[in-house]
């Protein structure tokens, strides 16, 4: 006799896959709710799983730590902003001063939660789990500053000045997470710092 198939093997495969794309979307929305009430220590596992609606071992499978969940919150972030950037690119001519615009719109954007802006950057630094966080800024940078169709290779020293603009703004939101900065003092630095960095773009 043969065994019937069971209700998973029945789902076709791409019905599975949207049904896991759409599960761990859920996962990282509540972790990102939660982040922006109480920070990175009101994301529990167990209360991220209860808020998502899925077993804690299901949220186990798709993120074995809370670092892991983490860096899938700062992936979601950075989806929307490479999503705004792509609908409305800076319009300025000057490449430091497109890029500029590129770090305060992340610098806007993440401020409108700073719970969760503190959470993110502060786990970035403090992570042992390897993220694409700073790569993925410095692309954006490129593409701004360079234009969206230039290919840039890695040991290019635009790509190094970049990402060293990129370590700049990151080392400003600490500076205005802990209040010591106002967003119009960081810009200035951040023009500043781009001048310098990308005058030869």
């Amino acid at each position: 006799m043969t065994a019937e198939p069971t209700a998973t093997e029945d789902k076709p495969s791409g019905a599975r896959s949207r049904s896991q794309h759409q599960r761990r979307k859920r996962i990282v929305q509540a972790a990102a709710a939660l982040a922006s009430r109480g920070g990175v220590e009101a994301m529990q596992m167990r209360t991220v799983a209860e808020r998502a609606g899925v077993a804690l071992g299901t949220l186990y499978r798709y993120f074995p730590s809370k670092m892991d969940l983490v860096v899938a919150v700062v992936s979601e972030e950075l989806d929307l902003l490479e999503g705004s950037i792509e609908r409305r690119p800076p319009r300025t001519d000057a490449p430091p001063q497109r890029a500029v615009d590129v770090l305060m719109r992340a610098t806007r954007g993440l401020m409108r939660e700073p719970e969760l802006a503190e959470a993110l950057i502060r786990s970035l630094l403090l992570s042992d789990v390897k993220t694409d966080f700073g790569d993925r800024m410095t692309g954006l940078l490129l593409r701004a500053s360079v234009g969206p169709d230039s290919e840039v290779p890695a040991g290019d020293r635009r790509r190094v000045l970049a990402k060293a603009l990129s370590s700049v703004w990151t080392m400003e939101m600490i500076e205005m997470l802990r209040g010591h900065a106002t967003a119009e003092e960081i810009q200035v630095r951040l023009e500043t710092a781009a001048a310098r960095l990308l005058a030869d773009f």
